[in-house]
This record gives structure tokens, sequence and C-alpha cells, in this order.
């Protein structure tokens, strides 16, 4: 699938590994490993489909946000990657962070 990052730091950050806006998470190896391989998954699927057979990513379309979806970078973690479907692939809008996500007790 064609994933298309409108963020260039988001972009840097998951092409390089480091990033000075997104500092914090750059020096978290889960959280990197976990990006990784959420962008690995997503530029090789054929659509969006396929991605509710990946019980890790807890993919799921989201209601109050227009035309999103997310999944889970990281598993008992609330750090979501947002994008937008496309006919032709995705395009990958922002990493959520929000401490208090789904009850989350860091």
């Amino acid at each position: 699938m064609k994933v298309n990052i409108s963020d260039k730091d988001l972009e840097e950050l998951i092409l390089t590994g480091t990033n000075n806006k997104y500092k914090k998470y750059s020096k978290d190896k889960k959280f990197m490993v976990g990006l990784a391989r959420v962008y690995t998954v997503l530029t090789t699927v054929a659509d969006t489909k396929v991605l509710e057979s990946y019980s890790f990513l807890h993919y799921e379309k989201l209601k109050y946000y227009n035309n999103l979806s997310s999944v889970r970078v990281v598993n008992n973690r609330v750090e979501r990657l947002l994008f937008k479907e496309l006919e032709d692939g995705v395009e990958i809008t922002v990493i959520e962070l929000n401490d208090n996500h789904y009850g989350n007790k860091k």
C-alpha cells in the first residue's frame, strides 16, 4: 500500500529514527521498534482491510474524527498512529500522544 506522510518531522522519525521535534520518543527504544513495525506493515499490506488480521495493531476507524483510522504503535501503551484512508493508500497525519488516553496509568 502506498504510504504518504504529511508531517516531515514524523517522516524523519520513522525513516531515520531521530528527530528534534519527537526527541522524547526517539529515545524510547520500544516505541521506535513498534513504530518501525507499524510502518512496515502499512507499506506491505495490499489495503486497510488486511490490517484487521493483525491483532497487535488494534486497527479501528475512528467515529469522532472525520475519515481517520488508527493503529496502536506499542501494545499496552496509548500512542496511536492516525491516518487517512485514501483510494491508493494511506496518508499518515499525526501521532496521538496523550497520557490519559484510554485511562492509561503511567
